[in-house]
């Protein structure tokens, strides 16, 4: 088996070596981070921002914007580098505010080397929050985008404006991948009664997945993002069919689900009431599980954790370090820990 030698690879990336040079692997690394209200200083009159604006609620100047562009970037050059020794070369995104953001983000001296491409389009959210895709040109080389909207209304018939599902197809190293970032809706008004919102975006997370294997049965598809449900609750379990056990390569109706496992141990990536949930997942179809080594194939998925992006002291220690708690700013990083997987293929 390809896995059980993994562990006596990681010496250098990208490439890494097995004793007596018997075979090189390649890694790449995906990863997904809600990075909780990246937003400009500037006032949009479409969307409620005001919060976030220099004389709003917030008082959202730019050293407190530059502070936030610093931890974020310091975040995403992190992922995953203990084993890769670089920056993830696909990072999905969700709470921005607009391209500029991204723009500021990839920008920073933490990022600036890295060579990173931007995929974004405006959601109608109300909030003005949206999802986004980078990605290392140097490594991904996106084919075709595009964005579905969730169609939501309320009890009255009104619109309720959510996110858009980004989806990307594309070639990693020359394999065709596709990708989706979700940020589903929140559990605004309680979990159940918030409940048909997140159903009806896992049907059409589904739809979108079943057009794709439609088209190529074969097709390797990654869906992450904030799902804003558990990896046992109804719209992943259920409604989108994820698996969290793998039994056949030809099981092509089912997602696979690694972040079950991380969810069983009680680990997650936010806390609400001394209570960890595991909303932001990373979803794959299981032909990432096969024994196929000149392909890239799923290795293993992590929470990424460091001590400085926690809370160290106080009730909510061990919580993600928040940029604003309890109203007061903190100059933190995020309500949400990130999520990311490795995936690895034998050299040419």
């Amino acid at each position: 088996m390809l896995f059980k030698y993994i562990s006596l690879l990681f010496l250098c990336a990208p490439c890494f070596l097995y004793p007596q040079a018997e075979a090189h692997y390649n890694i790449r690394t995906i990863a997904f981070y809600n990075v909780e209200n990246l937003f400009d200083t500037i006032n949009d009159p479409n969307t409620f921002d005001d919060d976030r604006t220099p004389n709003g609620k917030d008082h959202w100047t730019n050293d407190r914007y530059q502070q936030k562009i610093e931890n974020i970037s310091r975040v995403l050059s992190e992922i995953g580098a203990d084993i890769s020794n670089t920056s993830p070369d696909i990072i999905g995104l969700c709470e921005i505010e607009n391209r500029q953001v991204l723009e500021d983000l990839i920008a920073h001296p933490n990022l600036n080397e890295k060579g990173y491409g931007i995929i974004h389009y405006e959601s109608p959210d109300e909030r003005g929050i949206d999802v986004a895709l980078l990605y290392k040109q140097s490594a991904f080389i996106p084919a075709h985008t595009s964005s579905r909207r969730l169609l939501l209304f309320n009890d009255e018939g009104e619109r309720d404006y959510t996110r858009d599902q980004l989806v990307v197809q594309g070639f990693l190293d020359s394999e065709k991948i596709y990708l989706i970032v979700n940020h589903w809706p929140s559990r605004s008004g309680g979990e159940a009664r918030s409940k048909p919102n997140r159903i009806a975006a896992a049907k059409l997370n589904r739809r979108i997945i079943d057009s794709i294997l439609k088209t190529d049965h074969t097709a390797k598809i990654l869906s992450m993002g904030d799902f804003n449900d558990d990896p046992t609750d109804t719209s992943l379990k259920t409604t989108l069919s994820v698996g969290g056990s793998w039994s056949s390569p030809n099981t092509m109706e089912w997602m696979h689900n690694p972040m079950q496992k991380l969810h069983k141990k009680g680990l997650g990536s936010l806390a609400y009431r001394d209570r960890w949930n595991l909303f932001d997942q990373i979803l794959f179809t299981t032909n990432f599980l096969n024994s196929n080594a000149n392909s890239y194939q799923y290795w293993k998925t992590d929470i990424f954790k460091p001590s400085y992006i926690s809370t160290q002291t106080g009730p909510y220690k061990g919580y993600p370090f928040r940029t604003y708690s309890g109203g007061n700013y903190t100059a933190g990083y995020s309500d949400h820990f990130p999520v990311f997987v490795y995936l690895i293929k034998k050299a040419k």
